[in-house]
C-alpha cells in the first residue's frame, strides 16, 4: 500500500490500484507461457463520441489481422486453419491427441505462428505422425469442417503435405536469424515471408522503391517488389482496413481526422512519401484522447532490419497516469544538452515530443497478442528531428504484467532480502521511470553524421535495432539518479537513492532472468535481449560495479556500487551514440558479438530450474477486451460495451469467425 500510494502521487498508477484488486489477471499456463487478462478501466467514463471512435479503430484493427500472420511465415494461415477445424470439429479425435494439438495451437496464437516470439526458433506439435493424421481425418469427416486443401489435392494429400510443418523442427526452424552461421545467408536462413528466393548478395545495386512496405522475391532471375496496398499485396485486408478507418473519421478531433486521411492515402498507394506525410500528420495530431497505430511499422523481423511488419493498436490517454511521462516530454531539451555524448551528435532543438500514458483496448499483428510497455514512433529519423515524435506507455498492460507475476522470483533472484524489499517496494516505479525515459528521451535524442542521409539503418544493417534499444536503455539508466527528476516532481527527493539501486539491480537480475526465454541452443536473436545482455555483461568486463557470486550451487549477479555502475552506463553510452551517428558497423558487431548474443547453456539451464520452481513464467500474452455495439432503431451507435472474456481460445476462434461445439 505504500507503494501504490507513492506511485499514485507521483503519476506512477492510477488511484483505483491503491485498492486491494481482486480481478483474475494470470488465466492459465501453457508450458513456459501465461495467458494474461488486461483490463481497459476508464473506458464506461468516455464520452459516447469516443467510444463509437474506439470501435470503428478496432475494426480496423482486427481487419489486418491475417497480414502479419502472413508475414511471419507463409505457410501460417494453412497451419491455423488446419488446428482450429480440428479444434471446432473434435468428434472422432483421440482425446489425449486434442488436447496436445489444443496446447500447441495456444502456443501458436500466442506468437503468431509456429515460432517462439522472443528466441525466434520453430516449435513443434507433441503427437506422432499417425495421430495428426488421425485427427486431421477425423475431423474432415465432421459435418461443416472446411480444411485448406489445394486444388485437386485430397485431405491425405494435406497431411502428407502438412506433416513436416507441424512435427518437424528442422523444416524452416528459425524466423529470423541476425547471426547465421558459416556460409549461411542472413535472408535465406530466416523463414519469415518477408523475401521470397531471395539473398543478401540479390540485393546489391538494387534500388527499392517501397523498402518497407514490401516483399521482395525473385521471379526468372529478376527481384520484384510486391508492394502492400490496395491492387496490391493483401488489398483486401487492406481496403478492410480503410473501410473502418473512413467510418472512423467522423468520430475523431479534426488533427486526428487528418491523420487518418493520410493513413488511408498511404495505404492505397504504399508509397514512402505518403508514408512520410503520414507519420507528419499523425505526429501533428499532439491533443487527441483517442488515438491508434495501424500499420508497417517496426522493422525487428526482418533480418536485415528494413521490412515493416504490420500491426495495429487501439489506446486512450490515462489521464491520471500521464503527468510524469508529459513533464519529461515537456524537458526533453534539458535532457539533450547534457546528454553526455560528443556534442557534435546532440539536437540543437528537440521539435514536437507528445508523451501520454494510455490504456489499450486492442492489439493486433505484431504488437498482439505479446504486447510491448513503451512505444516511441515514427521511426523515420528525418521526421522525428523535424516534426517530432510521440511516446506512450502502456499503462495497463504494465499493471497486467505486474498483477500476474509470482512474489516469489523476486527473493530467488536476489542476493539479499534488502535487495528483495527494494525490488517489491520500488521496482514497478523505478521500471516504469526508466522505460518513460528509454521512450521519450532515449529515442528521441541525438543526432546523425551528415553523410548518413538521415538514417544509420543503411550502415547498421541488422546491428541496428539492438543498437538502438541499447542506446535508449542507457539513456533512461544514466539520467534515473538526476537530481532533475526529483525537482520536476518526477520522483520522491528521499527515495531517489533507493529507486535508483533498485532499478540498478534489477537490470543486472534480468540479464540472468532473460535466459530462462531461450530453452535451446546459446545464441539470442531477439533485439532487445541483446540489448541488455550486451549492457550488463559489458559492465561486468569493463567495470567493477556488478559481481557473479554463487551460493548453495546457485549463480547471481549483484549490483554492488550504483555510482560505479552508472559512470560504466555513461562510458558505454557514449560509444553507443558515436556508433549510431557515424554508422560504425564493424564496432557494433563487435559489441555486440562480444557481449550480448551468446551464452553458457549450463547458466541458462540453472536459471530455468529456479524459475520453473517459483512458477515464473518466460513470456506473456494476452486476452483482450471485447467491444459490443448496442445501435438504437435507426442502426446507429448508442453505446458501446467493454466486458472481458478471460477465455483465450474463445477469442481466438472468434477472431478467426469460429467457435468450439
Amino acid at each position: 500500500m505504500a507503494l501504490a500510494s507513492m506511485l499514485a502521487a507521483v503519476g506512477g498508477l492510477p488511484a483505483r490500484a491503491q485498492e486491494t484488486d481482486t480481478r483474475p489477471y494470470l488465466l492459465e499456463r501453457i508450458g513456459e507461457a501465461a495467458i494474461v487478462q488486461y483490463y481497459a478501466d476508464g473506458f464506461e467514463a468516455l464520452s459516447l463520441r469516443e467510444k463509437t471512435l474506439i470501435w470503428h479503430l478496432s475494426r480496423a484493427a482486427l481487419a489486418g489481422r491475417d497480414i502479419f500472420y502472413d508475414q511471419r511465415y507463409e505457410h501460417n494461415l494453412e497451419m491455423r486453419e488446419v488446428i482450429e477445424e480440428i479444434l471446432t470439429h473434435p468428434d472422432g479425435v483421440d482425446a489425449g491427441t486434442l488436447e496436445a494439438i489444443h496446447t500447441y495451437t495456444k502456443l501458436f496464437w500466442l506468437n503468431t505462428g509456429p515460432f517462439n516470439n522472443l528466441t525466434a526458433r520453430r516449435f513443434v506439435m507433441q503427437v506422432t505422425p499417425g495421430a495428426f493424421a488421425g485427427a486431421v481425418t477425423a475431423a474432415a469427416a465432421a459435418a461443416g469442417a472446411s480444411f485448406p486443401t489445394r486444388d485437386g489435392e485430397t485431405v491425405d494429400g494435406l497431411i502428407e503435405r502438412m506433416t513436416p510443418l507441424f512435427l518437424d523442427p528442422d523444416v524452416d526452424p528459425i524466423v529470423t536469424n541476425k547471426t547465421p552461421g558459416p556460409g549461411e545467408d542472413l535472408l535465406r536462413s530466416s523463414a519469415n515471408n518477408l523475401y521470397k528466393d531471395v539473398s543478401v548478395a540479390d540485393l546489391e545495386g538494387f534500388e527499392e522503391h517501397y523498402p518497407l512496405t514490401s516483399r521482395l522475391v525473385k521471379v526468372d532471375g529478376e527481384l520484384v517488389e510486391e508492394v502492400y496496398r490496395v491492387g496490391g499485396r493483401y488489398s483486401d485486408e487492406i481496403s478492410e482496413i480503410i473501410r473502418h478507418l473512413e467510418a472512423a473519421i467522423p468520430f475523431a478531433s479534426d488533427a486526428m481526422a487528418e491523420a487518418l486521411r493520410a493513413n488511408i492515402a498511404y495505404y492505397r498507394t504504399g508509397a514512402p512519401a505518403d508514408q512520410r506525410a503520414y507519420d507528419i500528420a499523425w505526429v501533428a495530431d499532439r491533443e487527441s484522447s483517442v488515438d491508434t497505430i495501424n500499420g508497417f511499422t517496426e522493422v525487428y523481423m526482418d533480418a536485415r532490419g528494413a521490412k515493416g511488419a504490420w500491426e495495429a493498436l487501439v489506446f486512450y490517454v490515462n489521464p491520471e497516469k500521464t503527468g510524469a511521462i508529459r513533464t519529461l516530454a515537456a524537458n526533453a531539451q534539458w535532457f539533450e544538452d547534457r546528454m553526455p555524448w560528443d556534442p557534435r551528435y546532440r539536437k540543437e532543438r528537440v521539435t514536437g515530443i507528445t508523451a501520454n500514458a494510455i490504456d489499450v483496448v486492442i492489439e493486433m499483428g505484431d504488437s498482439g497478442p505479446i504486447t510491448p510497455i513503451g512505444i516511441n514512433l515514427p521511426n523515420d529519423q528525418t521526421v522525428r528531428e523535424r516534426y517530432g515524435s510521440k511516446s506512450v506507455s502502456l499503462s495497463n498492460i504494465n499493471e497486467a504484467y505486474d498483477q500476474s507475476q509470482p512474489a516469489d522470483y523476486r527473493r530467488e533472484f536476489s542476493w539479499s532480502a534488502e535487495e528483495a524489499e527494494r525490488s517489491q517496494r520500488w521496482g514497478g516505479l523505478a521500471g516504469e521511470m526508466t522505460t518513460n525515459m528509454h521512450e521519450v528521451i532515449g529515442h528521441a535524442s541525438g543526432q546523425l553524421a551528415e553523410r548518413l542521409g538521415g538514417s544509420a539503418q543503411p550502415d547498421l544493417k541488422e546491428q541496428y535495432s539492438a543498437l538502438e534499444e541499447a542506446r535508449a536503455d542507457l539513456v533512461g539508466l544514466y539520467f534515473l539518479p538526476d537530481p532533475k527528476l526529483v525537482e520536476l516532481g518526477i520522483l520522491p527527493a528521499d527515495a531517489q537513492e533507493e529507486i535508483v539501486r533498485t532499478e540498478y539491480e534489477g537490470y543486472t537480475r534480468n540479464a540472468l532472468l532473460q535466459l530462462r526465454r531461450v530453452r535451446d541452443g546459446s545464441q539470442i536473436e531477439e533485439d532487445h535481449m541483446r540489448n541488455r545482455q550486451m549492457i550488463v555483461h559489458w559492465l561486468m568486463a569493463n567495470t567493477s560495479a556488478i559481481e557473479r557470486r554463487t551460493r548453495d550451487g546457485k549463480t547471481y549477479y549483484v549490483m554492488v556500487d550504483w555510482r560505479t555502475f552508472r559512470d560504466g552506463v555513461r562510458r558505454l553510452l557514449v560509444e553507443v551514440q558515436r556508433i549510431k551517428s557515424e554508422g560504425d558497423y564493424d564496432a557494433a558487431r563487435a559489441l555486440f558479438e562480444q557481449h550480448g548474443i551468446r551464452f553458457d547453456p549450463a547458466l541458462r539451464d540453472e536459471v530455468v530450474a529456479r524459475v520453473e520452481a517459483v512458477g515464473l513464467p518466460s513470456y506473456s500474452g494476452f486476452v483482450q477486451p471485447t467491444l459490443d455495439a448496442v445501435r438504437d432503431a435507426s442502426g446507429a451507435i448508442a453505446d458501446v460495451r467493454i466486458s472481458y472474456p478471460r477465455d483465450f481460445t474463445a477469442q481466438m476462434l472468434e477472431y478467426s469467425g469460429k467457435r468450439l461445439q
